[in-house]
This record gives structure tokens, sequence and C-alpha cells, in this order.
């Protein structure tokens, strides 16, 4: 098989597998639309309400999980999990923190995720426009907590929101900056946009910011569009390290 013939046998193969990985998405786009057909913003809690609002996240870990294997088990996968976790305790009010705790660990293990070997093929931290984006994170991130401290002193637990969103947003930022660093476009998109959700969230549910008449649409639009992008990112990087091997040993 000569050099034309192997490209356009590789062009097949990824054609064939973005085909098979948009049709093992499809349970997760009908969940995400059963999700928005059925929510209304006087929902009353319920563990029904829970299943449905969780429910695309974990249909994207199996879906992770069916590709990739157990190696993304401490990684994506555990993300996603720990996202779905969050995804019901945030059904409860009173069930705030929990929920926050739930995905400052999903934050944790995404960017450990992204510090792993099959990212570093597209590892840069050199060139100047990573580092300008980096510092952009950090002002953001330590500009919103600045903006957002005299709300968390307002609210009830007012002595463990303060340090507890502190360490969330360092979280948060930590994985933009790793997801920058992974010169990935879907995993860099998909963090930046899960900033957007959580950041929208916050203003919202600490009141620093009038009403907002469709901002748990733009909250839960930004949410499964960044779960998506960091799940597909994932998929595509384990795909590509693995295509580099078989290079490297042909």
């Amino acid at each position: 098989m000569d050099i034309l013939e192997t490209d356009a046998y590789d062009r097949r193969q990824r054609r064939n597998s973005s085909c098979a990985l948009f049709v093992s998405l499809l349970p997760f786009f009908l969940s995400a639309a059963l999700f928005f057909y059925l929510w209304t913003p006087d929902s009353p809690a319920s563990i029904m309400s829970a299943g449905v609002k969780s429910a695309p996240i974990l249909l994207l870990a199996a879906v992770v999980l069916s590709w990739n294997g157990g190696q993304s088990v401490l990684g994506v996968v555990g993300g996603l999990v720990f996202s779905a976790v969050g995804d019901c305790c945030l059904v409860w009010p009173e069930l705030f923190l929990h929920g926050m705790g739930a995905f400052a660990v999903a934050h944790l293990l995404y960017s450990i995720t992204f510090l792993s070997s099959r990212y570093s093929a597209y590892s840069s931290s050199s060139s100047f426009w990573s580092r300008s984006l980096y510092l952009i994170l950090v002002v953001v991130g330590g500009g919103f907590y600045t903006y957002m401290f005299p709300y968390l002193q307002k609210a009830p637990n007012s002595e463990i929101l303060c340090p507890a969103v502190g360490v969330y947003i360092v979280l948060i930022v930590l994985m933009g900056t790793l997801a920058i660093r992974s010169r990935n476009v879907a995993t860099l998109l998909g963090s930046l946009s899960f900033m957007v959700s959580d950041l929208s969230l916050a203003v919202q549910v600490f009141k620093a910011t009038a009403p907002m008449e469709h901002g748990h649409t733009l909250v839960m639009v930004t949410y499964y569009l960044a779960q998506l992008l960091i799940a597909v990112g994932d998929l595509k990087a384990v795909e590509n390290n693995d295509d580099f091997a078989k290079w490297k040993r042909s």
C-alpha cells in the first residue's frame, strides 16, 4: 500500500469513526433535549428532576468509557460522574456546598487528565499567546472572586462559602490553563464554556446581578456544551495518541 492509498484509508477510517461517535452521542443529545423540554423555572426539587438533569452527563461518561476503556476512569469519566453527583445536589438549594464540592473534584480530575501523556504531544507553554491566555484566565478568576466577595459575605454560611468559592475558582482556572497547555481545541473550548457556565450560575445564586430572564438556560446550555467538548476532546486525544504510537512503530 503506497502513501496515497494509506492516506485515503486513514481518511475513511476517521470518517467512519466520526460517524460512529455521532451515533454514540445520540442518547446524550436526546436526554439533553428532554431536560430542556421538561424543565421550567418553577420545577420542584425531586428525585426525578435530579435524574433528568444528570442523565446526559452519565450517558457521556458511558460513551467515553466505551471508547477509551479503563484509562479514562480516573480522568474524564470520573469527572463526568462527579459532575452528575453535583447536578443532583444542586437540585436542592440546601445541598449547594455538596454540589460545589463534587464539581471541584471533577475539575481536579479533568486537570490531572490534561496533564496525562496523551495530551502531552500538544503541550507548549512557551508561546506568547499561551502565556497571554494564562494571564487572562488568572486575572478573570481573581477579578471575579473580588467582585463576588461582598455578596458571598451576605450569604448564609459565609464563613465556609468565602474560602470554598475561592478554592473552587482556583481549581477551575487551573483546569482552564491546563486545557490551554493541551493544545486540544475541543478541550480548550469545553473548559472555557465550563467557566462561563459556573460564573453565570454564581452571579445568579448569590444575587450579584439583576434577575436574568433566561439565566438558567444560559447556565445549562454552556454546561452541557462544556461537558460534551471535554468528552470529545478526550476521545480525540486518545485516538491521536494511538495513531502517533502506530506511526512510531511503522
